[in-house]
């Protein structure tokens, strides 16, 4: 399909979310400028656990959360941490976060999220396909680890929702997971191997391949920050930016956490908190898991990247401006190291980003309503690049004028308003 307009569409944000957005636009005959602050990669994109984790359809807010999460800050080996300065200012979203923490929403929940990302792997194989990008990705299993059966049996709901959700799945014991795993810590008893997964090897440098594949094809990468939109006699003519006016027919915006302050700009209120999320990469490790690992005790993802171990998954809650903390990159490598003993590397490198959290846990994907030409592709909380791919598609469709088959209305930009 060829965009009759004459301007291009403005895609604003260079993640995996956007990149993947340009591209799908641009392969329906679009004009698109890719519009960011930073290069492409270099945000949350890059940090991540790399995993394609379909399964990830449970939100955090399960029933049972509003109990245990006192402890859990109190608890200097939990994964979850708060700089209690910033607790006054979280509180507002906190109180409509735990709201979901019941199984009703739960379920809810993982329904939409399944849409998003339940075929990560074949979304992103079809983004990536004749790209450079495509030899970042590993289809793989994906493995829960358990300290034995009753671990397991404790995380029941979990696995629930997963199943009502379409996921099958092979449990691992004794000497299956040895076989499966030999290098695991006497401690980790039990696995759950889901298989039709995958993960990519170097998230950063996947989606810079992925923008100068966008860019070889005659896509535009333009540096700039934007601040506002410039409409005409009610229509969208241009971005406002730091580096002066670009013009557009039609933007997206898909500027992860910092999407917010964008979309006040256009009249709507979402409650949307940073998950700062945490990694650590232990390059030339003597040890290399055969598929990327949830260790259930830790809530970590320890993923086999190329050259390097990367552990993510600590969450905690701060802001946009506090520099990171050392306690939770100390924590990972703890945890890794409890979970694989004998465990070397050459280095370690560390990183802390920003997760877009709604407070419903579900992105913010759709035409905003009140403004026509102006879409919202952001809010993936843990999930963007899994779900990064689908995202993309489901906007370059509604650009496209082609009609989901599946409902929309759990994503809906304005539905906080």
């Amino acid at each position: 399909m060829n965009d009759t307009a004459s301007d291009p569409i403005a895609v604003i944000g260079a993640g995996i979310v956007g990149v993947a957005t340009a591209l799908w636009l641009q392969r329906d005959g679009h004009q698109v400028v890719l519009v960011d602050r930073a290069a492409p990669g270099d945000g949350t994109s890059y940090g991540n656990a790399g995993v394609l984790a379909s399964c990830s359809v449970v939100p955090v807010t399960v029933p049972g959360l509003i109990r245990k999460a006192p402890g859990m800050l109190l608890d200097p080996d939990s994964p979850l941490f708060l700089k209690w300065r910033y607790l006054p200012r979280l509180l507002p979203w906190l109180v409509k976060y735990l709201s979901h923490a019941n199984a009703d929403e739960t379920g809810r929940i993982a329904k939409a999220l399944n849409v998003v990302i339940g075929d990560s792997l074949d979304q992103h194989l079809h983004l990536a396909k004749d790209t450079p990008a495509e030899k970042w990705i590993v289809p793989s299993d994906y493995v829960f680890l358990y300290p034995d059966r009753s671990a397991f049996e404790a995380d029941r709901f979990a696995w629930k929702v997963r199943r009502e959700n379409g996921f099958v799945w092979e449990e691992l014991e004794g000497e299956a997971l040895t076989t499966y795993e030999p290098a695991l810590a006497d401690t980790l008893g039990f696995g759950v191997r889901l298989g039709d997964h995958g993960h990519i090897k170097n998230p950063g440098a996947y989606v810079k391949d992925l923008a100068q594949h966008f860019e070889e094809n005659g896509g535009t990468v333009r540096k700039a920050e934007v601040t506002d939109f410039i409409e005409t006699d009610g229509r969208l003519t241009a971005l406002a930016t730091d580096g002066g006016p670009i013009a557009c027919s039609r933007a997206v915006v898909a500027t992860g956490v910092w999407s917010g302050a964008l979309t006040k700009k256009l009249g709507l209120s979402v409650p949307l908190e940073s998950e700062r999320g945490y990694h650590i990469e232990l390059w030339d490790p003597s040890i290399m898991p055969r598929a990327p690992m949830m260790v259930t005790t830790g809530k970590f993802v320890a993923t086999p990247m190329d050259g390097r171990l990367r552990c993510a998954g600590i969450v905690e809650f701060g802001g946009l401006d506090a520099p990171p903390s050392q306690k939770p990159f100390d924590l990972l490598l703890k945890r890794i190291t409890e979970a694989l003993p004998g465990l070397t590397w050459s280095r370690i490198d560390q990183w802390m980003g920003h997760r877009p959290a709604p407070a419903d846990s579900i992105p913010l994907i759709g035409e905003v309503a009140a403004r026509p030409g102006i879409y919202t592709a952001f809010g993936h909380h843990h999930i963007g690049l899994t779900g990064g791919a689908k995202t993309g598609r489901m906007i370059a469709d509604l650009i496209s004028g082609r009609h989901a088959n599946f409902d929309l209305t759990p994503f809906r930009p304005d539905r906080f308003s």
